[in-house]
């Protein structure tokens, strides 16, 4: 898997081109291919620097070189032509501010002598040769583009070969800028990389716009011996094909007990009873596993669970959508996923919406992203995985979207527009408030101006040939960007796929889920690949794409029992182990200690895992019920941004302080109607309500050790007793972290 692939046109370009002559001194210095690659190099035209939208010291330059034309004219022209000394071309202030011979904020960013030092200075000798468009550089050859090192190699240098336009040719090794992706490698200006801890790591490797990564692995050489483990289906194939490659050997397959808990969790958001946890745990058919997870896709609790997830992404909150938006949109969502619509033939009518938003509800939508920048912003990342903001300045510096890329997207959905029948506001001095009926019309007379040129953007996809999209009369462009995603659209499937594998797994095999570019590939490409293809070979079916992730024995692996490694869980050798959602943790307590939650608003027994919103009455209108609380502390998104970023998990005091001296848990503890009380009142002996305590919070049997703790505290006890003991069991047992994740 790591081994590059060079074509023979490559390897006879190595042998020709000599590697020490890359700066191309000897040769005519071309402004395009050899001075902006040194500003670039030197990190001068970086946005810290004088790429910054207002420059640097009356020094602007666009941003890593995205304009020759601009950036000849400031270095030469600008300011009276004072930065170029033409008699004493050494003299000159574009020279001796980087060498730091005259005063320099940003530094010293070369030396007199260097490569970087050479090329200006022959540039300003021979006259200063402006942009005579030059064919652009065609792709970056990096060899290795992957590569794993064992110890004790260390380092490994790296070579980069431009091809352009007009078929040629250039080692561009010493011109080309190195970027590392975390602190386990460093590249020096030459492009070798030095290990500086044990790890994986991508090296982003730039010339001119072009922009290539290089996966690269440092081991420690210790014995190692792979353990041949069998592989469940071609998804093991694949993730085992390169834990070998990295000498890590798969976890085991995890118990029954596990493997239960974590199936309902990830499908349907809930615990598993305790009936259904023994049934499932005592079963002896072979394929009980299997058996599981096509009973658990065929249930509606299902459809409750995936359709939060959606709800989370498109921004299905009371505030913009209004109580009446929010159960209708929410009920479609559910009912989607509940008849088992082809997730592309769903977000295909969620972007064609058009009419009222209480009789259509896909239409909310655009109730919420009232803006086409906006719209064009959040479509890009929820449904192709790409984040475009950047290149609404200017030309994005991580990836290859331009800023004309930008605003011709925004302008597929320029058009769309939303009538407001009424609005029945209550707080008068907040404008993002709507709540009454709206409807999403067409409107002809809109458009986007493009930021950079000024002249109205022509609608085009994000796709490698930026087709334009011509809208009719009776369509909007959005219609026809609709029609673009449910037609096999490859990169819809990549990042949909991910985005599934990441709610099964915990991480995306490109991870943000929603920050797909060329400078953040894939763990696993091959296995992207065929996830995507799979996808769109199953019709788009979510259940399908998710009983083969789950049939495998990578979902299937046992959490480490010691603390992994960053290699072993970001290459899914261990189950990543993850703390419980808000929704998951509550509806968990509430099936545990059988008692219903409570919401503002809703009907009593609604679980948290169905809620339609986020704040059916406004919290700041009147308190929230307890529970409103505790899904507000564990991290519920508000929902007013489009990414799967807005649900947080991290740990904070309030929330430690909410487990385990809350009153709210103490109460349902001591509720006559709860889970302990009502086994002691049908007869249960009080070390049987033990052992069904564990049942219902772990999908286990205590162990040994513990079912004799137990009985030793019990040992004595009256019924009083006996009920405050099993209250603490109960307790320590829901604060455990055994029950606050998923393991």
């Amino acid at each position: 898997m790591f081994q590059p692939v060079i074509s023979r046109r490559v390897i006879l370009a190595f042998t020709t081109i000599s590697i020490a002559c890359s700066c191309a001194c000897a040769d005519a210095v071309s402004f395009e291919r050899d001075v902006m690659a040194v500003l670039s190099k030197a990190g001068c035209n970086s946005g810290p620097c004088h790429g910054n939208i207002n420059g640097k010291g009356d020094f602007r330059l666009s941003l890593r070189g995205q304009d020759a034309d601009f950036d000849y004219l400031e270095i030469t022209h600008a300011l009276g032509g004072r930065r170029i000394n033409r008699v004493q071309p050494n003299e000159s202030l574009f020279l001796r501010k980087p060498t730091a011979e005259s005063p320099h904020q940003g530094g010293q960013r070369f030396k007199i002598g260097s490569v970087e030092y050479e090329i200006l200075l022959s540039w300003l000798k021979s006259g200063m040769q402006a942009p005579a468009d030059s064919p652009p550089v065609q792709r970056l050859i990096v060899a290795p583009n992957s590569k794993v090192i064992v110890a004790p190699t260390d380092r490994v240098q790296l070579t980069v070969i431009a091809e352009f336009a007009d078929g040629t040719t250039r080692d561009v090794t010493r011109l080309a800028t190195y970027d590392v992706s975390n602190f386990v490698a460093e590249v020096s200006e030459t492009g070798m990389v030095q290990a500086k801890a044990i790890g994986e790591t991508v090296v982003v490797v730039r010339y001119l716009s072009h922009q290539e990564p290089v996966r690269l692995a440092f081991l420690e050489n210790s014995p190692f011996a792979w353990q041949n483990p069998p592989a469940n289906n071609h998804v093991d194939v694949l993730i085992q094909k390169k834990l070998r490659s990295l000498r890590i050997n798969q976890e085991s397959i995890c118990s029954d007990t596990q493997f239960v808990r974590r199936a309902y969790l990830d499908l349907l958001g809930l615990i598993p009873t305790a009936d259904e946890a023994k049934e499932f745990t005592y079963d002896r058919n072979p394929q009980k596993r299997e058996q599981l997870i096509d009973t658990l896709l065929g249930r509606p609790e299902f459809a409750d669970h995936w359709a939060q997830k959606w709800c989370d992404l498109l921004r299905v909150e009371e505030k913009s959508l209004d109580t009446r938006g929010v159960e209708v949109f929410h009920g479609w969502i559910r009912q989607c996923f509940a008849d088992g619509l082809p997730l592309n033939e769903f977000v295909k009518q969620i972007v064609e919406a058009e009419g009222s938003t209480y009789t259509n509800p896909p239409a909310n939508l655009y109730r919420s992203l009232r803006e086409p920048l906006n719209r064009g912003e959040s479509i890009a990342r929820v449904f192709m995985g790409v984040r475009l903001q950047c290149a609404k300045c200017h030309n994005h510096p991580f990836d290859q979207w331009t800023q004309d890329d930008y605003y011709s997207w925004a302008a597929c959905f320029a058009k769309v527009d939303y009538k407001i029948v009424e609005n029945k506001r209550k707080d008068e001095l907040d404008k993002n408030e709507f709540n009454g009926e709206q409807v999403v019309i067409r409107n002809a007379e809109n458009s986007v101006k493009n930021a950079r040129t000024g002249d109205e953007a022509s609608p085009r996809l994000l796709d490698a040939d930026r087709r334009q999209v011509d809208a009719t009369e009776n369509r909007n462009a959005s219609g026809l960007v609709a029609d673009w995603f449910a037609n096999d659209n490859v990169d819809f499937a990549r990042a949909q796929a991910n985005r599934i594998w990441f709610h099964l797994m915990g991480r995306g095999l490109v991870d943000p889920v929603d920050d797909f570019r060329i400078t953040n590939p894939a763990s696993h490409p091959d296995l992207l690949d065929y996830l995507a293809q799979e996808f769109i070979k199953a019709k788009f079916d979510v259940r399908s794409l998710i009983r083969l992730i789950m049939h495998s024995r990578s979902y299937q692996t046992g959490s480490a029992t010691s603390e992994p490694s960053e290699l072993q869980l970001t290459n899914y050798a261990v189950a990543r182990v993850s703390r419980l959602t808000a929704e998951q943790l509550l509806d968990a307590q509430c099936q545990f200690l059988n008692v219903a939650p409570e919401f503002n608003g809703h009907d009593a027994g609604i679980r948290a895992g169905q809620l339609p919103g986020v704040h059916k009455i406004n919290p700041r209108r009147q308190t929230p019920t307890r529970d409103d609380r505790f899904l507000m502390v564990f991290g519920k998104p508000e929902r007013l941004l489009t990414c799967e970023c807005e649900r947080v998990d991290d740990t904070t005091l309030s929330q430690v302080f909410m487990l385990v001296s809350d009153r709210v848990a103490q109460e349902r503890l001591g509720d006559e109607r709860g889970r302990i009380q009502t086994l002691l009142r049908d007869g249960c002996e009080p070390l049987d309500v033990g052992e069904q305590l564990y049942w219902w919070a772990l999908s286990r049997p205590p162990s040994q050790e513990e079912t004799a703790k137990l009985t030793e505290l019990l040992r004595g006890c009256d019924a009083d007793g006996a009920t405050i003991v099993l209250q603490d069991l109960a307790w320590a047992l829901m604060n455990s972290k055994e029950f606050v994740f998923r393991n």
